[in-house]
């Protein structure tokens, strides 16, 4: 004779209950347990790996990837993908070394421009969002689908990275102090309480991202998209605008990171950011977002981007080849769309489970 209990409504015996739900529990905390057996695993294998210099370091790495990561989740959660974030990291900073070395040349009058760096980074932004807005046109506009449409934008905005400097790298972006636009390394190098403005730039964007997608219209629009595209068309959400908005708002975090990328060399490449995407969406993926669209969090992305960036950082401190270490990069992206099918399947489960006891 089974034994039921009644949980949420749903019906089961409490074996099913105690193994599907504790199961399914453990899978949604994955990421939280991912990033302490990681730092359990290399505070063991690298000494003085937990020291606060070494923390504060991996920290303003981890913020780059944190950039496009939380840029990059309400695209995930609308089950579209943005290729183009690596490339438009590094073309904003070249728009930015461009700026700062090159002034903006006026041909007609012979004299060119040198912007302040409040100037500076408006205009960086500014383009970034310019082009993760031509990428969602594109895609609602013209129907083309997300990983074709910034594939080729990806391509593009490389292209232009190169061509606005022949290939060659912009050095030296502290400025000159009788142009007045010296104090860009300061985003990179400056500190407020003793952490980098890298760090502090990383919650507060964190936390905006978080407020729009728990407390605005904006944020419940996104998620019903990738829910249910048509449905959510149906219910009267203009699903078009809302998809120009997610690219745009991703590329506005690339711009972010692009910026901070070049304050930190003091200096950009239009190489810069290539495969950064891969990153970013790992840490999304790996924070619990599916790729079908509809589920993610913004913690659990920040928390994916943690996992990833102290993953690289540790293996770079236990001498690991680089080789090696996108190998393993690799098999954790696998991992976690894994696991993610596999939460995927247990939430099916149990909504079925829960029909069928409303029916009964």
């Amino acid at each position: 004779m089974k034994v039921k209990a009644l949980e949420g409504g749903i019906p089961m015996s409490k074996t099913s209950f105690s193994k599907e739900n504790i199961f399914l529990l453990l899978l949604k905390l994955r990421t939280f347990i991912a990033l302490f057996v990681i730092l359990g695993f290399f505070t063991i294998m690298v000494d003085g790996f937990l020291e606060p210099t070494s923390l504060v370091i991996m920290v303003k790495h981890i913020s780059i990837n944190a950039f496009l990561a939380l840029g990059i989740s309400f695209v995930i959660i609308t089950a579209g993908i943005d290729l183009s974030i690596g490339a438009t990291l590094g073309f904003c900073g070249m728009v930015a070394g461009y700026m700062i070395a090159k002034g903006i040349v006026l041909s007609p009058l012979g004299i060119a421009i040198f912007p302040s760096i409040w100037v500076v980074v408006p205009v960086v932004l500014i383009v970034g969002a310019l082009i993760g807005a031509i990428n969602g046109l594109i895609i609602t506009r013209y129907n083309v689908a997300p990983f074709i449409c910034t594939l080729g934008t990806m391509y593009i905005v490389r292209g232009a990275a190169m061509l606005l400097s022949a290939g060659e790298t912009f050095p030296g972006l502290s400025g000159n102090p009788q142009l007045g636009n010296t104090g860009f390394e300061q985003i990179g190098a400056g500190t407020l309480f003793g952490l980098p403005y890298a760090i502090w730039m990383m919650f507060v964007l964190a936390a905006i991202v978080a407020y729009i997608a728990k407390k605005l219209p904006f944020g419940r629009h996104v998620y019903s998209i990738g829910d249910n595209e048509r449905a959510a068309e149906l219910s009267g959400i203009k699903v078009k605008n809302i998809k120009i908005w997610v690219y745009t708002i991703s590329g506005f975090c690339a711009a972010i990171a692009g910026i901070v990328v070049s304050s930190q060399l003091v200096a950009s490449h239009p190489a810069t950011g290539t495969a950064f995407e891969m990153n970013a969406i790992a840490a999304v993926v790996l924070g619990g977002t599916s790729l079908a669209g509809g589920r993610g969090t913004i913690t659990g992305t920040l928390i994916g981007a943690f996992v990833i960036g102290i993953l690289a950082d540790g293996l770079v401190m236990m001498g690991v080849s680089e080789f090696w270490q996108m190998v393993i990069k690799g098999i954790v992206i696998i991992v976690a769309v894994i696991i993610d099918q596999m939460q995927s399947r247990l939430q099916y489960k149990a909504a079925i489970m829960s029909q069928k006891a409303h029916s009964a």
